[in-house]
C-alpha cells in the first residue's frame, strides 16, 4: 500500500515514536463513491465518505527505546514465557528505522485467567490501539471481513472498522475465543484470516463489504483459545503458541492485593477501607481466576460499606461461583 515510514529514533523518551503510514487510498475510494447508483446502498454510501472524511493516514508507533516491562512481569506472573518473547521481538527493533513486527501469538489456557487483560496491557505497553473481535457467537465470516453490500443488513468487518475508524495502522487486534468458530456448510469463518497472518497478502486485504484494499499488514495480532484442537493448522503454523497455566498460590494472592490496591485508589471511597485486606480474605480471592477477583472485591466493598464496617471479612465476598438469585413471580 505505501513505503515503509522512516524512523526518527530517541533513545531517551519514553513516549513512543509515531509515524504517519497510508492504510487506505482516498482514490480508491473516491472510484468505488462514483459507481455507486444514485439513491441506492446508502449505508456503503456512508461508510465511503466516512473514509474520505477521515483520510488515508494512520499512526504507526513504536517505542523508541526498549520499553520497561518489570511492572507487567508482577502483574502478569503466568505469562513470563510471553512477555520474554515480547520483550525479544522488541529489542530488534528499538535501535534502529524497522517498523515494530511481533509475530501473531495464540494464548491457550482455561477462562479468566488474563489473556484478554495482556493483550489490553500489550497495546498500552506500545502506545498503540486495541481492536477485539469474538469468535464465539461467530455464525458467519463478515465479522472478521464484513458482508457484500448485496445482502441486507451487511456491514464491514472488524479489521476494516478498526483500522479505518482508529487512529492507528498498527493496534493490537486481539482475537477471542478462535477455537469456537464454526463452519458452515462449505463456509469457513477463518478462511480470511489465513491471509491476514501472512505479512505480504495482509498488504492488500480486501473487506467483502467495502471493495477497497486495505494495509492490514502491521496488526499485531493475540488471539486467545481453550482448546488448540480445534484450530486449523495452518493458522497455528502462522502464530507463536504459548500454554498459559493458572498462576500459582503465590502468585494469585499477589494479583489479589494489587487489584484490592488498584479499585481503593480509584475511587473516593476507597479512602474509607484499610491499606491493606486482612489475610483471610486474600487467601480466600487466590482460590478465584483472575478474572473472578476484580468482581468478588467490588462484591465485598459493597457488602462491608452496607454493614457499616471499612474492613472487608471472607463473609462480603461472593466466593468463587456465587448463587444466583431467582427473579420473578412468587406463586
Amino acid at each position: 500500500m505505501s513505503a515503509e515510514p522512516s524512523w526518527g529514533l530517541s533513545t531517551c523518551s519514553p513516549m513512543p515514536i509515531a509515524r504517519m503510514r497510508s492504510v487506505y487510498r482516498l482514490g480508491d475510494v473516491e472510484k468505488r463513491l462514483d459507481k455507486l447508483p444514485a439513491r441506492e446502498h446508502e449505508t456503503l454510501r456512508a461508510t465511503y465518505e466516512r473514509m474520505l472524511e477521515k483520510g488515508g493516514e494512520r499512526f504507526q508507533v513504536k517505542p523508541s527505546g526498549l520499553p520497561a516491562m518489570e511492572h507487567l512481569y508482577d502483574e502478569l506472573p503466568n505469562f513470563h514465557p510471553v512477555l520474554d518473547d515480547v520483550r525479544r521481538q522488541l529489542a530488534l527493533c528499538h535501535d534502529g528505522p524497522d517498523a515494530l513486527e511481533l509475530t501473531p501469538m495464540l494464548l491457550l489456557g482455561p477462562p479468566g485467567i488474563g489473556k484478554t487483560h495482556f493483550a489490553r496491557a500489550l497495546a498500552q505497553l506500545l502506545g498503540t490501539g486495541l481492536g477485539f473481535i469474538s469468535m464465539s457467537s461467530l455464525t458467519a465470516g463478515w465479522v472478521l471481513c464484513g458482508a457484500s453490500s448485496q445482502w441486507k443488513g451487511a456491514r464491514p468487518g472488524k479489521v476494516f472498522e478498526t483500522l479505518v475508524d482508529g487512529a492507528y495502522a498498527n493496534p493490537v487486534m486481539v482475537v477471542d475465543e478462535i477455537d469456537k468458530a464454526r463452519a458452515e456448510h462449505a463456509y469457513d469463518p477463518l478462511g480470511s484470516l489465513y491471509s491476514l497472518l501472512e505479512h505480504d497478502t495482509a498488504g492488500t486485504f480486501t473487506d467483502e463489504f467495502a471493495e477497497v484494499a486495505i494495509d492490514a499488514s502491521q496488526l499485531i495480532w493475540v488471539a486467545t483459545a481453550n482448546d488448540e484442537r480445534a484450530i486449523p493448522e495452518p493458522i497455528l503454523n502462522r502464530m507463536n503458541v504459548f500454554e498459559i497455566e493458572a498462576p500459582d498460590a503465590e502468585a494469585a494472592r499477589a494479583i489479589a492485593l494489587r487489584l484490592y490496591r488498584q479499585i481503593r485508589g480509584a475511587h473516593d471511597w476507597g479512602r474509607r477501607f484499610d491499606e491493606q485486606p486482612a489475610e483471610g480474605v486474600l487467601e480466600q480471592l487466590a482460590g478465584m481466576a483472575p478474572r473472578e477477583m476484580r468482581r468478588a472485591w467490588m462484591t465485598g466493598f459493597g457488602n462491608a460499606r452496607l454493614a457499616g464496617r471499612d474492613t472487608i471479612e471472607p463473609a462480603d465476598l461472593p466466593g468463587g461461583n456465587p448463587r444466583r438469585t431467582p427473579i420473578g413471580f412468587m406463586q
